[in-house]
């Protein structure tokens, strides 16, 4: 059963729980900054959550910095709910790792 891309209204109110997470080019995105010797337990911990929810991110690390960008490729690239809730758990991640966005 494919995935249902949430409404405009679903996704701003989604948006309202996850700061620092955008909406750039149709994916749901964010970046965080951590110490750079924090930045690979915090990548284990997201590929953990992410094995654990069968759902991944287009990740990209530079230095100190990782970024996400989140879309269901069964709602033919949508955001979906499924989106929203690994993006809340990598928010939570990111604080365990001391990570803080990048996105103001």
């Amino acid at each position: 059963m494919a995935a249902t891309p949430l409404t405009t209204a679903e996704l701003n109110e989604a948006l309202a729980d996850l700061p620092g997470w955008s909406v750039q080019d149709g994916k749901l995105t964010s970046t965080f900054k951590a110490e750079r010797s924090a930045v690979p337990a915090f990548y284990a911990a997201v590929a953990a959550a992410e094995d654990a929810a069968d759902h991944h991110a287009e990740i990209t690390v530079l230095y100190g910095t990782i970024g996400f960008a989140l879309d269901t490729h069964d709602a033919g690239g949508a955001i979906t709910v499924r989106d929203t809730a690994l993006a809340a758990r990598i928010s939570a991640l990111a604080a365990e790792h001391g990570a803080h966005s990048a996105n103001g």
